[in-house]
């Protein structure tokens, strides 16, 4: 219950002002569909980080405690000063192929997910905990509690969140865990 709560968390904060949650804005912007966007972003969101987590668990069997303990502190710590760079929604996230609304969804998402801080973080936390399901199920909530909220209400929602208290927020917690990492042992 761990791993999924903090998984939650986690993705939840990190997601905030992030470049798929500006691109869920944009796929709300240009199509005007919310729930086939939503149901696309849950889609991508469950196969990237199913991906994401079967990687986390193949590295925590591949290394021993000792490397993953410094692999996962030095980890989190990066995770922490990367969330505090806001991203910037590339132009070629936003182009979509004629898939519908939905298949457009997927496919920009899982693609602009790919190497992304939530993914990343995805890993790490599939790494430091044995419970692969939970973090999968964990990270792709937050990752809906971050985006249907934007394609729901669009731009309200962006213009009243402190998106900069939010991101130093999500940096303590990965500094935290890290640091927790590193001393453990």
């Amino acid at each position: 219950m761990e791993a999924f709560l903090v998984s939650t968390g986690i993705v939840a904060l990190a997601e905030m002002g992030d470049k798929t949650q500006l691109l869920s804005l944009v796929l709300a912007a240009r199509f005007r569909r919310p729930w086939p966007i939503i149901a696309g972003i849950f889609v991508a969101t469950v196969f990237n980080h199913a991906a994401a987590g079967a990687l986390g668990a193949w590295i925590t069997n591949l290394a021993g405690p000792d490397v993953m303990r410094w692999v996962l502190g030095i980890s989190f710590l990066a995770m922490a000063v990367w969330t505090l760079i806001p991203d910037k929604l590339d132009d070629e996230d936003t182009k979509a192929p004629r898939l519908g609304v939905f298949g457009a969804t997927v496919v920009a998402f899982f693609l602009a997910e790919m190497g992304d801080k939530t993914q990343i973080a995805t890993v790490a936390l599939a790494a430091r905990y044995d419970a692969i399901v939970g973090v999968v199920l964990g990270t792709t909530l937050g990752m809906m509690l971050a985006n249907a909220p934007v394609v729901l209400l669009g731009d309200k929602v962006t213009k009243k969140v402190p998106i900069r208290v939010i991101h130093v927020i999500a940096a303590a917690i990965f500094a935290v865990l890290g640091v927790v990492a590193l001393i453990s042992g």
